[in-house]
């Protein structure tokens, strides 16, 4: 999980920032996005990446990361930046609002998957949060900042079942679509909420 920041450390870099996504796939509200600058050398067994972890082994590991980091950053697009420029440029958008939002400027910086058009040096790594230490604790921060942002609109639209499936086009949150029609954090542009018959009072 060091490989890449041990060979940035031997070449002198020493503020390595690690970024990641959550919420691609879902069908309703934003995609979240985290930027994490861990210490030299920081090394915690636990973390990896998000999807392996259970919630309660997330919620530790938040916990952990953010009295540990040198700096954490927070991204967010909303369903309607979504909607209105599709979904990797949002996601895009929200990485780099991550970025900036670090209250240090990385020397060097680890994304999972993307390629950011930026102007700190980079490397862009395909499964990068179970590859990287640093891009597994951004997948864990934006994990548990997206999953609270859901438990709190599951309140507002309990019918969806947000507080489980998170978004995702389980077969619950599809038959209340059918039933009920999207709301206004739905992703417009996704089917099936597309295909679903819009209910004004949802809106």
């Amino acid at each position: 999980m060091l490989e890449y920041e041990n060979s940035l450390y031997e070449k002198g870099f020493t503020l390595i920032a690690g970024v990641d996504e959550v919420g691609r796939g879902p069908l309703i509200g934003p995609v979240v996005t985290a930027a994490v600058i861990l210490p030299k050398g920081y090394f915690h067994k636990d973390i990896k990446d998000s999807k392996k972890l259970t919630e309660k082994k997330r919620e530790e590991l938040y916990d952990i990361i953010s009295r540990d980091a040198v700096s954490i950053g927070i991204g967010i697009s909303s369903e309607k930046v979504i909607d209105e420029i599709n979904i990797l440029e949002a996601t895009k958008k929200a990485m780099k609002q991550a970025i900036n939002n670090l209250n240090v400027t990385p020397e060097y910086i680890l994304i999972d998957a993307v390629k950011l058009d930026i102007d700190i040096p980079s490397t862009s790594i395909i499964k990068g949060d179970a590859l990287s230490e640093s891009i597994a604790a951004a997948s864990i921060i934006a994990k548990v900042t997206r999953d609270r942002m859901m438990d709190e609109m599951d309140k507002e639209y309990p019918m969806y079942d947000l507080k489980n499936n998170k978004g995702y086009g389980t077969k619950k949150h599809i038959e209340a679509l059918e039933k009920y029609g999207p709301c206004k954090y739905h992703r417009f542009t996704f089917a099936p909420v597309k295909e679903a018959k819009k209910t004004p009072e949802l809106l």
